[in-house]
């Protein structure tokens, strides 16, 4: 009896270390929001794509994104700066709704979220923006 609990818990040992072999994937995420604030962007409403490594380096100069984005980084993604404009109170957001990609293109939807009517917000100037980096080079078409 001791020598069949024996062997029942060394099987219940065995089987809970196993592991069952699986496919492993280092395919990055189409996107990633590196960095989404409700202050600090700029004064009007734009979305601007940067592509070129010269156009880039001034992400990387930025204290919140420099570790962030690698020399690998500027050669294989694009990044996209959503900007929502001067906003007169808080609760104003602007991020990434969707990324799909076709066979040419990456088409990002862009969403934008304004404070409910009546609620309760910063009364304060804000400058919402969004920094995102595409893990391709393909063109980008902004919706």
């Amino acid at each position: 009896m001791k020598k069949a609990a024996t062997i029942l818990l060394g099987l219940v040992f065995f089987s809970c270390a196993t592991t069952t072999a699986t496919k492993s994937t280092d395919k990055k995420p189409l996107f990633e929001v590196l960095t989404q604030q409700s202050d600090g962007g700029g004064n009007i409403h734009f979305f601007e794509i940067l592509s070129e490594p010269n156009e880039i380096k001034m992400l990387q100069g930025d204290k919140n994104l420099k570790n962030q984005i690698s020399p690998l980084d500027v050669q294989n993604s694009n990044f996209v700066i959503l900007n929502m404009g001067e906003k007169n109170t808080g609760g104003y957001s602007i991020t990434v709704d969707s990324v799909t990609e076709t066979d040419t293109n990456i088409v990002i939807t862009v969403k934008e979220t304004s404070p409910e009517s009546g609620s309760m917000v910063t009364q304060a100037f804000t400058y919402p923006f969004c920094v995102v980096k595409i893990n391709s080079k393909k063109g980008i078409i902004i919706k």
